[in-house]
């Protein structure tokens, strides 16, 4: 079975409010027209400081799939989203498992750049900030280089299919989205120097990214 592959542009809220119908197996690079942060599906929309996200014209979204926020800019990351239907025999109904695959398709495609990336499975590492930052906790799939997180991914199910959606930061910068978070300034100075760590980035373009992939995937 082969991949379709598109390419999409537009705000956050326009490219998470695509409708997931049964459309097969399709790999889409998504590239924000504007800054963002998205929010988990449970996460609080008053751990967002109102005042800072007005002032710098960041658009507040929330996302389908659960998680903690992530903050999206333009040209700052690869945000690829690949989906399969309930038919295909890459879906699994254990919601953990069902990212295995896919997790191993992201670290195939990183050992391409030279990297010694390690896929997690098992169940959700949970940390004290994972609630708020989603790069700050470690899900079932997501890939690490060196102990650090580099892809991270989240899922939307339906009755017609899974949304897997990925996203690898070119640099990691924690600070960026603390400072769009209502926190004072001990406790996000604190959480700065926590998640500093916990993360790495990429600083390959978000293209050369989905081509690796997408060589990697499952056929």
């Amino acid at each position: 079975m082969s991949w379709r592959v598109e390419r999409r542009a537009g705000t956050a809220g326009e490219l998470h409010a695509r409708a997931l119908d049964d459309v097969g197996r399709l790999v889409e690079l998504l590239e924000v027209t504007g800054p963002a942060i998205v929010l988990g599906s449970r996460q609080a929309r008053d751990e967002v400081d109102v005042a800072a996200t007005g002032e710098r014209g960041i658009e507040v979204v929330r996302r389908r799939s659960g998680g903690g926020g992530v903050l999206l800019l333009p040209g700052a990351q690869a945000w690829i989203d690949v989906t399969i239907g309930r038919d295909d025999p890459l879906w699994h109904d254990d919601v953990a498992v069902a990212f295995e695959w896919l997790g191993a398709s992201w670290a195939a495609a990183m050992a391409g750049f030279g990297l010694t990336p390690v896929v997690h499975t098992g169940r959700l590492v949970d940390s004290a900030w994972s609630p708020r930052v989603c790069f700050a906790g470690l899900g079932p799939g997501e890939v690490t280089v060196g102990g650090r997180k580099l892809v991270g991914i989240s899922q939307r199910r339906t009755r017609a299919g899974a949304r897997f959606q990925c996203v690898v930061h070119r640099r990691w910068d924690p600070d960026a989205l603390l400072g769009l978070l209502a926190l004072d300034e001990g406790t996000r100075a604190a959480a700065g120097q926590a998640l500093a760590g916990v993360a790495t980035g990429l600083d390959r373009p978000s293209e050369q990214v989905l081509e690796v992939l997408v060589a990697a995937l499952p056929t």
